[in-house]
């Protein structure tokens, strides 16, 4: 799955909060008998880098953020997820997805050999806000001598519980039932009813991925 650009400025922060949108759903408008939706939603999670912390910049004086004065700059690439949704598991078992990215770097000084170590987090989000978890985790970047640009590659795992992945069935059949052609609620979207909203929204899962930032480091990304 590729990764998604998504809007969360502060989890790397005490106070994490996130306003992301979407799911991981697709569906197809079938016709046969009547209007409906065949749901083929899963519970493998999206996944996605949070704005500002696809990005990290060292310096190798603290508190000068000139250019001048810059060590190393990384960004975080190719952000892929691989998901354990097999049909038939348990209600109580978890869906485990694999989160894989690529780490491109490059500094200033090139005189020597070098190896970096930069931190990351991996996190997961329900409903597009609530903070379920999160993982702290380092990538190494290893800089030949002479050479100015280096990659690495990084590897995170998640849990979500598959239960709470799961659309409850009067909910999903809400969704999925078909609608005859002039019938009552042939034009009404289930999925815009408020608690159908609600209901799959809580069902959604996100796992999100990126550099493990301070306070500066944020704000310096948010404004550079």
């Amino acid at each position: 799955m590729n990764a998604r650009r998504l809007t969360a400025t502060v989890l790397c922060s005490a106070a994490a909060a996130a306003a992301l949108s979407g799911c991981a759903k697709k569906g197809d408008i079938v016709v046969d008998s009547g209007v409906g939706i065949t749901a083929v939603r899963t519970a493998c999670p999206a996944v996605g880098i949070p704005d500002y912390t696809g990005d990290i910049t060292l310096f190798r004086v603290p508190n000068d953020k000139t250019a001048a004065n810059i060590d190393v700059v990384a960004a975080m690439t190719n952000v892929r997820s691989q998901c354990s949704d097999q049909n038939g598991a348990q209600a109580n078992d978890k869906v485990s997805a694999q989160v894989s990215f690529d780490v491109l770097a490059r500094r200033t000084d090139t005189q020597s050999a070098r190896q970096i170590t930069l931190p990351i987090f991996v996190s997961v989000l329900q409903g597009g806000s609530a903070v379920v978890s999160k993982r702290v985790g380092q990538v190494q970047v290893n800089f030949a001598a002479g050479q100015d640009r280096a990659q690495a590659h990084g590897v995170g795992t998640a849990y979500i519980d598959r239960a709470s992945a799961t659309l409850p069935a009067d909910i999903r059949q809400r969704i999925t039932r078909p609608r005859k052609a002039g019938g009552e609620d042939a034009a009404v979207d289930p999925l815009s009813q408020p608690d159908v909203k609600t209901a799959v929204a809580r069902a959604s899962f996100e796992v999100l991925v990126g550099f493990q930032l301070d306070e500066s480091q944020l704000a310096y990304n948010a404004t550079r």
